[in-house]
């Protein structure tokens, strides 16, 4: 799940950090309660953004919720970074383009499918150059572990699955987590479904899904794209499906007129 990031955005209200903590607490409290003993939790935060201009400081909201789920006794097995090329540009600091995925187990008896999640190998060729296998293949035909780094394009104006829904997350990211960390027929659960990516992927994934959500006009949209799931129509970006890279002989690609008098952009 993606909750609400405190940042002030039209589903939620800004709160005190130590209550946007403790309501968060009250919430995955009521998901380990539910969880399976072989199940695991996702929770994909960004940051919460204090003050303006330059007084802005970001704080990370992986690392203040994690000794809350620590308190429960879930085990951290990844902390993913889920980088993406879009977004807001800042002026006074770096601009933000990662968001992170804290995966947590109950136990050390959990799902992990690693075979439907692989990415093609770098050098497929590759062989052993000495041992045993010298000689041999070194990799695995199905590809390599997608590793816990993850450029998936966000969903933005021109992405395939766009809605109205501000902070949406795209159907590929969590198709990976789905595959990986549970099993057909299998129960996901998303405690802030928004217009439902998540109940989607599971869907398409032959799992059983549930949601929540407070937003009326999220819950409409999400039934017609789970509806389309179930019915195979819903249009979405491929999990695996490579980043875009800019046809460099179009105009917005070239180096502008204007531009090219600073040498350093022509290199």
């Amino acid at each position: 799940t993606s909750p609400p990031y405190n940042v002030g955005k039209e589903y939620e209200e800004t709160r005190d950090l130590k209550i946007y903590l403790e309501q968060q607490q009250e919430t995955i409290e009521a998901c380990v309660d539910i969880l399976a003993d072989t199940g695991s939790i996702c929770w994909q935060v960004g940051h919460y953004i204090e003050g303006q201009g330059l007084a802005k400081e970001a704080v990370p909201l992986d690392l203040v919720l994690y000794p809350i789920f620590k308190s429960f006794g879930l085990k951290l097995k990844n902390r993913i970074i889920w980088t993406f090329g879009h977004g807001l540009h800042e002026k006074y600091r770096f601009s933000g383009r990662h968001e992170t995925i804290l995966w947590f187990t109950k136990s050390d008896d959990y799902v992990f499918n690693l075979d439907p999640v692989r990415i093609p190998q770098k050098y497929p060729g590759k062989r052993a150059f000495r041992g045993p296998k010298k000689g041999e293949l070194s990799g695995n035909p199905l590809g390599k572990n997608p590793g816990d780094v993850w450029d998936i394009p966000n969903v933005k104006s021109n992405h395939v699955e766009k809605t109205e829904h501000p902070c949406q997350y795209p159907i590929g990211l969590v198709k990976r987590l789905i595959l990986a960390l549970t099993n057909e027929n299998d129960l996901v659960v998303d405690p802030y479904m928004g217009v439902g990516s998540t109940l989607a992927a599971a869907i398409m994934e032959k799992r059983r899904a549930a949601g929540s959500d407070i937003e009326a006009r999220y819950l409409d949209i999400a039934r017609s794209r789970i509806q389309k799931a179930f019915t195979g129509t819903l249009k979405y970006r491929e999990m695996n499906k490579p980043v875009y890279e800019p046809d460099l002989t179009t105009s917005v690609a070239a180096l502008p007129d204007e531009w090219k008098q600073n040498s350093f952009l022509e290199e």
